[in-house]
């Protein structure tokens, strides 16, 4: 005689047999399937007809520029000139701090081994730009509001 017999066995039983059958609608499966299809084609139909890109900043003359060391550790932050002069040091470089970071972490992923210096450069446009010859990455510091974009003002003084 089977232990695993009895009432309450076999409605358990049938009770998962049929929540397993129908975890995902069908329905909603298919209108997933739809919105990754459509995506891939409007991407498929701007790559092949070569339209130009959307969002992307017009050109703009550099005003000034500035090429410097970023240092720090996620809150301190030291920028200095390639030859040593500080430029600006501070215990909580904020926004400073967070670029630092995501340079940092760029670095990492192309294997740059030293810290190699940045420039940021100011455009006729009001931008401010920080781009890192080593690895090619670069970022709008404007984009991330006047009161971040504030923060890197302190080099241009």
């Amino acid at each position: 005689m089977s232990r695993n017999q009895g009432l309450y066995f076999d409605a358990e039983r049938r009770e998962m047999q049929t929540r397993d059958v129908h975890m995902i609608p069908p329905k909603l499966l298919i209108a997933m399937a739809v919105l990754a299809l459509g995506a891939l084609a409007l991407a498929t139909y701007s790559s092949v007809t070569g339209r130009a890109l959307a969002g992307v900043p017009p050109e703009a003359e550099v005003l000034d520029s500035r090429t410097f060391v970023l240092e720090g550790d996620s809150v301190a932050v030291k920028l200095s000139t390639p030859d040593g002069d500080v430029l600006y040091e501070t215990d909580n470089g904020a926004f400073i701090a967070v670029v630092g970071d995501a340079l940092r972490r760029e670095r990492k992923v192309h294997k740059v081994a030293d810290n190699p210096p940045v420039t940021l450069a100011r455009l006729a446009n009001g931008r401010l730009v920080l781009t890192d010859p080593a690895t090619g990455w670069s970022a709008e510091m404007t984009s991330f509001g006047a009161g971040n974009a504030r923060h890197w003002e302190v080099l241009f003084k």
